[in-house]
Protein backbone atom coordinates (compact mmCIF):
# COMPACT_ATOMS: atom_id res chain seq x y z
CA UNK A 1 0.00 0.00 0.00
CA UNK A 2 1.43 3.37 -1.02
CA UNK A 3 1.55 5.83 1.92
CA UNK A 4 -0.71 8.80 1.22
CA UNK A 5 0.46 12.40 1.38
CA UNK A 6 -2.20 14.86 2.52
CA UNK A 7 -2.58 18.30 4.09
CA UNK A 8 -1.01 17.10 7.36
CA UNK A 9 2.34 16.86 5.53
CA UNK A 10 2.25 20.40 4.09
CA UNK A 11 5.58 21.99 5.08
CA UNK A 12 4.11 25.50 4.91
CA UNK A 13 1.66 24.88 7.75
CA UNK A 14 2.76 26.19 11.12
CA UNK A 15 1.25 25.78 14.57
CA UNK A 16 0.03 28.35 17.06
CA UNK A 17 2.25 26.45 19.52
CA UNK A 18 5.33 28.53 18.69
CA UNK A 19 7.96 26.01 19.81
CA UNK A 20 6.71 23.62 17.11
CA UNK A 21 7.81 26.08 14.42
CA UNK A 22 11.43 26.32 15.51
CA UNK A 23 13.83 25.00 12.87
CA UNK A 24 15.16 21.60 13.88
CA UNK A 25 12.33 20.82 16.26
CA UNK A 26 11.66 17.09 16.51
CA UNK A 27 7.95 17.71 16.91
CA UNK A 28 6.51 20.14 14.35
CA UNK A 29 2.81 19.94 13.49
CA UNK A 30 3.72 17.56 10.65
CA UNK A 31 4.83 14.91 13.18
CA UNK A 32 2.29 14.57 16.05
CA UNK A 33 3.70 11.42 17.69
CA UNK A 34 1.80 9.61 20.45
CA UNK A 35 3.10 8.83 23.93
CA UNK A 36 2.11 8.29 27.55
CA UNK A 37 3.06 10.82 30.22
CA UNK A 38 2.45 11.47 33.89
CA UNK A 39 2.47 14.88 35.54
CA UNK A 40 4.73 15.15 38.55
CA UNK A 41 1.82 16.18 40.78
CA UNK A 42 1.05 13.84 43.66
CA UNK A 43 -1.34 11.10 42.59
CA UNK A 44 -1.18 11.95 38.88
CA UNK A 45 -2.22 9.11 36.57
CA UNK A 46 -0.67 8.14 33.21
CA UNK A 47 -2.35 9.83 30.26
CA UNK A 48 -2.16 9.59 26.47
CA UNK A 49 -0.76 12.66 24.75
CA UNK A 50 0.71 13.99 21.52
CA UNK A 51 3.98 15.93 21.29
CA UNK A 52 3.83 19.38 19.71
CA UNK A 53 7.02 21.45 20.00
CA UNK A 54 8.13 21.41 23.63
CA UNK A 55 4.57 20.73 24.81
CA UNK A 56 2.24 17.77 25.15
CA UNK A 57 -1.42 17.91 24.22
CA UNK A 58 -3.37 15.91 26.80
CA UNK A 59 -5.73 13.83 24.66
CA UNK A 60 -7.51 12.24 27.60
CA UNK A 61 -8.39 15.71 28.85
CA UNK A 62 -9.63 16.87 25.46
CA UNK A 63 -11.68 13.73 25.04
CA UNK A 64 -13.28 14.13 28.47
CA UNK A 65 -14.86 17.40 27.29
CA UNK A 66 -15.89 16.01 23.92
CA UNK A 67 -13.38 18.21 22.13
CA UNK A 68 -11.82 15.52 19.94
CA UNK A 69 -14.99 14.05 18.48
CA UNK A 70 -18.38 15.71 18.70
CA UNK A 71 -21.77 14.18 17.89
CA UNK A 72 -21.23 14.64 14.15
CA UNK A 73 -17.79 13.06 14.07
CA UNK A 74 -17.22 9.94 12.02
CA UNK A 75 -17.31 6.65 13.87
CA UNK A 76 -13.57 6.09 13.41
CA UNK A 77 -12.69 9.40 15.05
CA UNK A 78 -14.99 8.66 17.98
CA UNK A 79 -13.34 5.27 18.45
CA UNK A 80 -9.87 6.83 18.39
CA UNK A 81 -10.92 9.55 20.85
CA UNK A 82 -12.35 6.96 23.24
CA UNK A 83 -9.14 4.91 23.02
CA UNK A 84 -7.21 7.94 24.29
CA UNK A 85 -8.93 7.63 27.66
CA UNK A 86 -6.61 4.74 28.44
CA UNK A 87 -3.27 4.80 30.29
CA UNK A 88 -1.42 3.17 27.36
CA UNK A 89 -1.57 3.24 23.56
CA UNK A 90 -2.70 -0.38 23.12
CA UNK A 91 -6.38 0.49 22.64
CA UNK A 92 -5.54 3.09 19.98
CA UNK A 93 -3.07 0.73 18.31
CA UNK A 94 -5.69 -2.02 18.09
CA UNK A 95 -8.02 0.15 16.00
CA UNK A 96 -5.82 0.03 12.90
CA UNK A 97 -5.08 2.69 10.33
CA UNK A 98 -8.31 4.57 9.54
CA UNK A 99 -9.23 5.75 13.08
CA UNK A 100 -5.62 6.74 13.76
CA UNK A 101 -5.52 8.77 10.54
CA UNK A 102 -8.81 10.48 11.43
CA UNK A 103 -7.43 11.45 14.84
CA UNK A 104 -4.24 12.81 13.27
CA UNK A 105 -6.28 14.98 10.90
CA UNK A 106 -8.41 16.30 13.79
CA UNK A 107 -5.36 17.16 15.89
CA UNK A 108 -3.67 18.84 12.94
CA UNK A 109 -6.76 21.00 12.40
CA UNK A 110 -6.82 22.00 16.09
CA UNK A 111 -3.13 22.88 16.28
CA UNK A 112 -2.52 24.68 12.98
CA UNK A 113 -1.94 28.42 13.06
CA UNK A 114 -5.32 29.21 11.50
CA UNK A 115 -7.37 26.88 13.69
CA UNK A 116 -10.79 28.17 14.80
CA UNK A 117 -10.58 30.21 17.99
CA UNK A 118 -12.77 27.70 19.82
CA UNK A 119 -10.36 24.84 19.00
CA UNK A 120 -7.34 26.89 19.96
CA UNK A 121 -8.83 27.92 23.29
CA UNK A 122 -9.88 24.38 24.09
CA UNK A 123 -6.53 22.82 23.18
CA UNK A 124 -4.54 25.48 25.05
CA UNK A 125 -6.19 24.37 28.30
CA UNK A 126 -4.71 20.90 27.84
CA UNK A 127 -1.14 21.76 26.90
CA UNK A 128 1.51 20.53 29.31
CA UNK A 129 5.22 21.36 29.24
CA UNK A 130 7.35 18.31 28.44
CA UNK A 131 9.76 19.53 31.12
CA UNK A 132 7.05 19.05 33.77
CA UNK A 133 6.21 15.39 33.14
CA UNK A 134 7.71 11.93 33.30
CA UNK A 135 7.47 9.94 30.09
CA UNK A 136 6.43 6.29 30.44
CA UNK A 137 6.53 3.28 28.15
CA UNK A 138 4.09 4.04 25.35
CA UNK A 139 2.36 0.65 25.45
CA UNK A 140 1.90 -2.40 27.61
CA UNK A 141 4.15 -4.70 25.59
CA UNK A 142 3.00 -8.29 25.72
CA UNK A 143 5.73 -9.65 23.47
CA UNK A 144 9.04 -8.32 22.18
CA UNK A 145 10.95 -9.71 19.20
CA UNK A 146 14.42 -8.57 18.17
CA UNK A 147 15.61 -9.06 14.59
CA UNK A 148 19.05 -9.00 12.94
CA UNK A 149 18.11 -7.02 9.85
CA UNK A 150 21.34 -5.15 9.04
CA UNK A 151 23.60 -7.14 6.74
CA UNK A 152 26.46 -4.77 7.59
CA UNK A 153 26.08 -5.49 11.31
CA UNK A 154 25.72 -9.23 10.70
CA UNK A 155 28.81 -9.25 8.48
CA UNK A 156 30.96 -7.15 10.81
CA UNK A 157 30.09 -9.28 13.84
CA UNK A 158 30.41 -12.49 11.85
CA UNK A 159 33.95 -11.58 10.81
CA UNK A 160 34.96 -11.23 14.46
CA UNK A 161 33.97 -14.83 15.17
CA UNK A 162 34.09 -16.50 11.73
CA UNK A 163 36.56 -14.54 9.56
CA UNK A 164 36.26 -16.92 6.63
CA UNK A 165 32.48 -17.28 6.74
CA UNK A 166 30.90 -14.23 8.40
CA UNK A 167 27.31 -14.74 7.16
CA UNK A 168 25.52 -17.97 7.92
CA UNK A 169 23.75 -19.62 4.93
CA UNK A 170 20.25 -18.60 6.01
CA UNK A 171 20.87 -14.85 6.40
CA UNK A 172 19.92 -13.71 2.89
CA UNK A 173 16.82 -15.91 2.80
CA UNK A 174 15.15 -15.33 6.16
CA UNK A 175 14.73 -12.39 8.55
CA UNK A 176 16.58 -13.70 11.60
CA UNK A 177 15.06 -12.90 15.00
CA UNK A 178 14.64 -14.08 18.58
CA UNK A 179 12.06 -13.50 21.30
CA UNK A 180 13.23 -10.95 23.87
CA UNK A 181 12.15 -10.28 27.44
CA UNK A 182 9.20 -7.86 27.50
CA UNK A 183 9.24 -7.43 31.28
CA UNK A 184 12.65 -5.68 31.22
CA UNK A 185 11.69 -3.04 28.63
CA UNK A 186 12.24 0.34 30.29
CA UNK A 187 11.42 3.94 29.44
CA UNK A 188 14.08 6.43 28.43
CA UNK A 189 16.02 7.83 31.36
CA UNK A 190 15.73 4.67 33.45
CA UNK A 191 19.21 3.82 34.83
CA UNK A 192 20.64 0.51 33.65
CA UNK A 193 22.41 -1.60 36.26
CA UNK A 194 25.47 -3.49 35.07
CA UNK A 195 24.43 -7.14 34.91
CA UNK A 196 26.30 -10.09 36.35
CA UNK A 197 26.48 -13.53 34.83
CA UNK A 198 28.64 -16.42 33.77
CA UNK A 199 31.67 -15.85 31.56
CA UNK A 200 34.55 -18.00 30.44
CA UNK A 201 38.00 -17.04 29.19
CA UNK A 202 39.86 -19.60 27.13
CA UNK A 203 40.05 -22.98 28.81
CA UNK A 204 39.59 -21.62 32.33
CA UNK A 205 36.65 -22.63 34.49
CA UNK A 206 33.54 -20.42 34.11
CA UNK A 207 33.27 -17.46 36.44
CA UNK A 208 30.27 -15.48 37.78
CA UNK A 209 30.55 -11.71 38.14
CA UNK A 210 29.76 -8.31 36.58
CA UNK A 211 30.08 -8.06 32.82
CA UNK A 212 33.28 -6.45 31.58
CA UNK A 213 31.94 -6.01 28.05
CA UNK A 214 28.74 -3.98 28.40
CA UNK A 215 27.54 -2.60 25.07
CA UNK A 216 24.69 -0.60 23.51
CA UNK A 217 22.79 -1.46 20.33
CA UNK A 218 21.34 1.30 18.15
CA UNK A 219 18.01 -0.03 16.89
CA UNK A 220 14.64 1.03 15.54
CA UNK A 221 11.50 -0.46 17.06
CA UNK A 222 8.00 -0.66 15.61
CA UNK A 223 4.70 -1.43 17.30
CA UNK A 224 2.06 -3.83 16.05
CA UNK A 225 -1.31 -2.26 15.31
CA UNK A 226 -4.17 -4.40 14.00
CA UNK A 227 -3.91 -7.99 15.22
CA UNK A 228 -4.04 -11.32 13.40
CA UNK A 229 -5.67 -14.42 14.85
CA UNK A 230 -3.66 -17.46 15.86
CA UNK A 231 -3.15 -19.55 12.72
CA UNK A 232 -3.59 -16.59 10.35
CA UNK A 233 -0.78 -15.07 8.31
CA UNK A 234 -0.20 -11.45 7.26
CA UNK A 235 0.51 -11.06 3.51
CA UNK A 236 3.36 -8.72 2.64
CA UNK A 237 0.94 -6.41 0.82
CA UNK A 238 -1.07 -5.94 4.03
CA UNK A 239 1.82 -5.76 6.48
CA UNK A 240 1.89 -1.98 6.80
CA UNK A 241 -1.73 -1.99 7.96
CA UNK A 242 -0.47 -3.88 11.00
CA UNK A 243 2.23 -1.35 11.97
CA UNK A 244 1.31 1.60 14.20
CA UNK A 245 4.59 3.50 14.28
CA UNK A 246 8.24 3.57 15.32
CA UNK A 247 10.46 4.42 18.26
CA UNK A 248 14.14 4.19 19.23
CA UNK A 249 15.43 1.05 20.93
CA UNK A 250 18.68 0.44 22.83
CA UNK A 251 19.00 -3.32 23.30
CA UNK A 252 21.80 -3.29 25.87
CA UNK A 253 24.09 -6.32 25.60
CA UNK A 254 26.68 -7.99 27.83
CA UNK A 255 29.03 -9.35 25.18
CA UNK A 256 31.12 -11.61 27.43
CA UNK A 257 28.01 -13.23 28.90
CA UNK A 258 26.61 -13.59 25.40
CA UNK A 259 29.72 -15.28 24.01
CA UNK A 260 29.55 -18.02 26.64
CA UNK A 261 25.79 -18.64 26.77
CA UNK A 262 24.39 -18.07 23.29
CA UNK A 263 25.08 -21.49 21.78
CA UNK A 264 23.00 -23.43 20.95
CA UNK A 265 19.77 -21.49 21.66
CA UNK A 266 20.72 -17.83 21.19
CA UNK A 267 20.66 -14.71 23.41
CA UNK A 268 19.39 -15.04 26.99
CA UNK A 269 20.69 -13.30 30.15
CA UNK A 270 23.16 -11.22 28.14
CA UNK A 271 20.23 -9.17 26.83
CA UNK A 272 17.28 -9.64 29.18
CA UNK A 273 18.51 -7.27 31.93
CA UNK A 274 17.25 -4.09 30.16
CA UNK A 275 16.09 -2.74 26.81
CA UNK A 276 15.44 1.01 26.65
CA UNK A 277 12.72 2.65 24.52
CA UNK A 278 12.16 6.23 23.50
CA UNK A 279 8.76 7.53 24.65
CA UNK A 280 7.26 8.95 21.45
CA UNK A 281 5.79 6.71 18.75
CA UNK A 282 5.99 8.37 15.33
CA UNK A 283 3.13 7.05 13.22
CA UNK A 284 3.38 5.55 9.77
CA UNK A 285 1.32 8.51 8.49
CA UNK A 286 3.97 10.99 9.67
CA UNK A 287 6.66 8.92 7.94
CA UNK A 288 4.92 8.90 4.53
CA UNK A 289 7.18 11.58 2.93
CA UNK A 290 10.32 9.69 3.92
CA UNK A 291 9.64 6.28 2.47
CA UNK A 292 12.32 4.89 0.20
CA UNK A 293 13.02 1.83 -1.97
CA UNK A 294 13.94 -1.33 -0.13
CA UNK A 295 17.64 -2.13 0.20
CA UNK A 296 19.25 -2.88 -3.16
CA UNK A 297 20.60 -6.41 -2.90
CA UNK A 298 24.01 -7.14 -4.38
CA UNK A 299 24.29 -8.98 -7.67
CA UNK A 300 24.08 -12.67 -7.00
CA UNK A 301 22.04 -12.32 -3.80
CA UNK A 302 18.89 -14.43 -3.81
CA UNK A 303 15.57 -12.70 -4.37
CA UNK A 304 13.21 -12.80 -1.38
CA UNK A 305 10.98 -15.84 -1.38
CA UNK A 306 7.51 -15.05 -2.81
CA UNK A 307 5.83 -14.58 0.58
CA UNK A 308 8.42 -11.90 1.43
CA UNK A 309 8.24 -10.09 -1.92
CA UNK A 310 5.80 -7.33 -2.81
CA UNK A 311 6.19 -4.68 -5.48
CA UNK A 312 5.04 -1.90 -3.16
CA UNK A 313 7.44 -3.08 -0.47
CA UNK A 314 10.27 -3.13 -2.99
CA UNK A 315 9.46 0.41 -4.16
CA UNK A 316 8.61 2.05 -0.81
CA UNK A 317 9.31 -0.46 1.94
CA UNK A 318 12.46 1.32 3.10
CA UNK A 319 12.69 4.34 5.36
CA UNK A 320 15.08 7.30 4.98
CA UNK A 321 15.70 7.78 8.68
CA UNK A 322 18.97 8.87 10.30
CA UNK A 323 19.94 7.17 13.54
CA UNK A 324 22.66 8.47 15.83
CA UNK A 325 24.31 7.24 19.05
CA UNK A 326 26.35 9.39 21.46
CA UNK A 327 28.23 8.78 24.71
CA UNK A 328 28.57 11.10 27.70
CA UNK A 329 31.08 10.00 30.36
CA UNK A 330 31.21 11.23 33.95
CA UNK A 331 34.32 13.29 33.22
CA UNK A 332 32.70 14.82 30.13
CA UNK A 333 29.60 15.69 32.14
CA UNK A 334 31.66 17.34 34.90
CA UNK A 335 33.67 19.34 32.34
CA UNK A 336 30.56 20.50 30.47
CA UNK A 337 31.61 18.70 27.28
CA UNK A 338 28.87 17.73 24.83
CA UNK A 339 28.16 14.03 24.18
CA UNK A 340 30.52 12.44 21.64
CA UNK A 341 28.87 10.98 18.54
CA UNK A 342 30.02 7.38 18.12
CA UNK A 343 27.95 6.33 15.12
CA UNK A 344 25.44 7.56 12.59
CA UNK A 345 23.57 5.26 10.21
CA UNK A 346 20.51 5.31 7.99
CA UNK A 347 17.65 2.84 8.25
CA UNK A 348 17.35 2.62 4.47
CA UNK A 349 20.47 0.39 4.62
CA UNK A 350 18.64 -2.43 6.40
CA UNK A 351 18.62 -5.67 4.41
CA UNK A 352 15.07 -6.51 5.52
CA UNK A 353 12.17 -4.04 5.68
CA UNK A 354 9.80 -3.64 8.61
CA UNK A 355 7.06 -5.17 6.49
CA UNK A 356 9.16 -8.24 5.70
CA UNK A 357 10.01 -8.71 9.36
CA UNK A 358 6.37 -8.54 10.39
CA UNK A 359 5.15 -10.80 7.56
CA UNK A 360 7.80 -13.39 8.36
CA UNK A 361 6.93 -13.25 12.07
CA UNK A 362 3.31 -14.17 11.28
CA UNK A 363 4.10 -16.56 8.43
CA UNK A 364 3.74 -19.62 10.66
CA UNK A 365 0.42 -18.38 12.07
CA UNK A 366 1.94 -16.63 15.09
CA UNK A 367 -0.64 -14.20 16.47
CA UNK A 368 0.73 -10.67 16.79
CA UNK A 369 -1.14 -8.45 19.23
CA UNK A 370 -1.62 -4.70 19.47
CA UNK A 371 1.29 -3.22 21.40
CA UNK A 372 3.74 -5.99 20.59
CA UNK A 373 7.19 -4.56 19.86
CA UNK A 374 9.42 -5.66 17.00
CA UNK A 375 12.97 -4.27 16.79
CA UNK A 376 15.33 -4.17 13.85
CA UNK A 377 18.53 -5.33 15.50
CA UNK A 378 21.62 -3.13 15.41
CA UNK A 379 21.32 -0.59 12.59
CA UNK A 380 24.76 -0.33 10.98
CA UNK A 381 25.90 0.93 7.61
CA UNK A 382 28.81 0.14 5.31
CA UNK A 383 31.15 2.81 6.70
CA UNK A 384 32.98 2.57 10.04
CA UNK A 385 31.25 5.78 11.16
CA UNK A 386 27.91 3.99 10.73
CA UNK A 387 28.50 1.13 13.17
CA UNK A 388 25.75 0.79 15.73
CA UNK A 389 27.50 -0.88 18.69
CA UNK A 390 30.90 -0.97 20.38
CA UNK A 391 31.41 -4.63 19.50
CA UNK A 392 31.66 -3.55 15.86
CA UNK A 393 33.23 -0.14 16.39
CA UNK A 394 36.11 -1.39 18.56
CA UNK A 395 36.45 -4.79 16.85
CA UNK A 396 35.61 -6.61 20.08
CA UNK A 397 37.74 -4.23 22.14
CA UNK A 398 40.86 -4.36 19.95
CA UNK A 399 40.55 -0.75 18.76
CA UNK A 400 39.29 1.44 21.63
CA UNK A 401 37.33 4.65 21.00
CA UNK A 402 38.95 7.85 22.29
CA UNK A 403 36.63 10.42 23.89
CA UNK A 404 37.20 14.22 23.92
CA UNK A 405 38.64 13.95 27.46
CA UNK A 406 41.26 11.45 26.31
CA UNK A 407 39.42 8.57 27.95
CA UNK A 408 39.19 5.37 25.97
CA UNK A 409 36.36 2.89 25.70
CA UNK A 410 36.49 -0.72 24.62
CA UNK A 411 33.09 -1.22 26.21
CA UNK A 412 30.90 0.87 28.54
CA UNK A 413 31.97 1.93 32.02
CA UNK A 414 29.86 2.80 35.05
CA UNK A 415 28.47 6.32 34.82
CA UNK A 416 28.48 6.39 31.01
CA UNK A 417 25.27 7.71 29.47
CA UNK A 418 24.22 6.51 26.03
CA UNK A 419 21.92 8.76 23.98
CA UNK A 420 20.10 7.59 20.85
CA UNK A 421 18.44 10.03 18.46
CA UNK A 422 16.66 9.72 15.14
CA UNK A 423 15.18 12.02 12.52
CA UNK A 424 13.89 12.18 8.94
CA UNK A 425 14.51 15.04 6.54
CA UNK A 426 13.80 15.62 2.86
CA UNK A 427 13.61 18.67 0.62
CA UNK A 428 10.10 20.06 0.50
CA UNK A 429 9.03 18.60 3.87
CA UNK A 430 9.48 19.50 7.52
CA UNK A 431 12.12 17.59 9.40
CA UNK A 432 10.55 15.27 11.97
CA UNK A 433 12.31 13.57 14.87
CA UNK A 434 11.90 10.64 17.20
CA UNK A 435 13.15 12.46 20.29
CA UNK A 436 15.81 10.65 22.28
CA UNK A 437 16.41 7.42 24.19
CA UNK A 438 18.79 7.75 27.14
CA UNK A 439 20.23 5.43 29.75
CA UNK A 440 23.05 5.71 32.30
CA UNK A 441 25.05 2.73 33.58
CA UNK A 442 24.94 1.99 37.31
CA UNK A 443 27.45 -0.29 39.06
CA UNK A 444 26.58 -3.95 39.42
CA UNK A 445 24.61 -5.02 42.46
CA UNK A 446 26.77 -6.24 45.37
CA UNK A 447 27.47 -9.98 45.25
Amino acid sequence: MKPALDRTHDSKVQSWVESANVAGSDFPIQNLPFGVFRRRDAGAEPRVGVAIGDRILDLAGLRSEGLLAGDRAAAGLRLAADACASNALNALMALGTAPRRALRERLHAMLRHDAPASDRQAASRYLVAQADVDMLLPAAVGDYTDFYASIFHATNVGRLFRPDNPLLPNYKFIPIGYHGRASSLVATGTPVRRPSGQTREGDAEPNFGPTRALDYELELGFFVSAENRLGETIPIGEAEEHIFGICLVNDWSARDLQAWEYQPLGPFLAKSFATSLSPWVVTMEALAPFRAPAFARAAGDPAPLPYLFGQSDRERGGLDLWLEVSLLSVRMREAGIAPAVLGRSNFRDMYWTMQQMLTHHASNGCNLRAGDLLASGTASGADKTARGCLLELTARGQNPVTLPTGEQRKFLEDGDEIILQGFCERDGFRRIGLGSCRGTILPASPA
